[in-house]
């Protein structure tokens, strides 16, 4: 059976690729800073599945944590087959006003974690095979905070890497979807149309998961779930970036 490692598992699409991968027979490693909410879900996916479910947790905005959670990647008697990047966090979007060291924290869940634990991937993947899939956002095609930075990194860095890394037959895909459906906004202390969206612009998590697992299997630098904001995100490649920054700053992508 192939095993998969996901962070920020306990909950949102990281939760979804857990449920979605189990009902594909794939062993898990569940990362999350919630040990309840982890236990949780891997009795669930156990009961139901059959799948091996290991819990490890960490915060990934912590260097000893991350150091864990690369070590168990790069252990080559139970290798890891597929790395989930999903572990993050939003801030408002007032880079001026926020705590720096909130900055930081999120600089480093979002960036530093995810390119060491590629790093630590890397290293049994490579010859082996296997798959990377990052977690980023339709924002990182739009000028917008830290968030849009961190995300334009990810997408990035996803694009050299599965080009690079095709020779060694491991894939790296980000996966950018626009607005979702899960607790992401509720942990940013906003309630359910405090966002000012459309409800057509909602995603399923349940859909973008499954968009992202599939462009993966097919080997894609970049997924972007939905027709709407692949429309959206060829819009920004031809709209001046004051215009669709001053959109962005409706919500959080």
């Amino acid at each position: 059976m192939p095993t998969a490692l996901i962070t920020g598992a306990s909950a949102g699409l990281g939760a979804e690729f857990a449920r979605q991968l189990a009902r594909r027979r794939a062993d898990l490693v569940l990362v999350a800073r919630s040990a309840d909410a982890l236990e949780e879900l891997a009795a669930e996916l156990r009961s139901a599945h059959g799948v091996a479910v290991e819990v490890l947790t960490a915060d990934l905005a912590v260097q000893g944590d991350v150091e864990r959670v690369a070590d168990r990647l790069r252990d080559t008697d139970d290798p890891v087959d597929l790395l989930v990047n999903n572990a993050g966090f939003g801030l408002p979007l007032q880079f001026a006003d926020n705590d720096i060291d909130d900055e930081v924290r999120h600089l480093r869940v979002h960036v530093e974690a995810s390119m060491r634990l590629m790093h630590a991937a890397l290293q049994t993947m490579r010859g082996r095979g296997g798959r990377i899939i990052n977690v980023a956002s339709v924002a990182g095609f739009i000028s917008r905070s830290t968030y849009s930075a961190c995300k334009a990194w990810l997408i990035g860095f996803s694009r050299w890497a599965n080009a690079e890394y095709a020779r060694d037959r491991v894939s790296v895909t980000a996966v950018c979807p626009g607005f979702t459906h899960t607790s992401f906004h509720e942990r940013m202390g906003l309630a359910v149309g405090e966002e000012g969206v459309p409800g057509l612009m909602w995603l399923n998590a349940t859909d973008v998961v499954r968009e992202g697992l599939r462009d993966a299997a097919r080997g894609r630098a970049v997924s972007i779930p939905s027709w709407r904001y692949k429309a959206i995100v060829a819009l920004t490649r031809v709209l001046p970036g004051s215009l669709t920054s001053g959109v962005a700053r409706r919500g959080r992508v």
